[in-house]
């Protein structure tokens, strides 16, 4: 994937091995060496190659854009769902309120 993502990269800027080498300060074996997945660059230079590309390092070990961060989403209109603000429950009045607001009516807001 790594190698790949590279080579695409590179492909894309219109470059030969030789001129990414030569943009990396590496040798054109090592630029072949890299897409065809025989070396894996360090750190250091992933990173640098991340940013050359204007790309992430994610992007060029070939994971995926956003990962699942386990985030929880509920309707404010689902009544089964106790919503907390700093630890406490939400009163009922409140959630209405935070309804109007969100609805853009602002009338009967006290």
């Amino acid at each position: 994937m790594l190698g790949n993502n590279i080579k695409e990269l590179r492909k894309n800027k219109r470059m030969t091995q030789k001129d990414l080498a030569e943009a990396m300060k590496v040798s054109q074996q090592t630029v072949g060496a890299w897409e065809t997945e025989r070396a894996i660059p360090g750190a250091d230079t992933l990173s640098e190659l991340a940013d050359y590309f204007n790309v992430t390092t994610d992007y060029l070990l070939g994971r995926p854009e956003k990962k699942d961060d386990n985030t929880k989403t509920a309707d404010i209109d689902d009544d089964d769902v106790i919503f907390t603000y700093e630890g406490r429950q939400i009163p009922k009045e409140d959630l209405e309120l935070i309804r109007r607001i969100m609805r853009g009516t602002r009338n009967d807001i006290k």
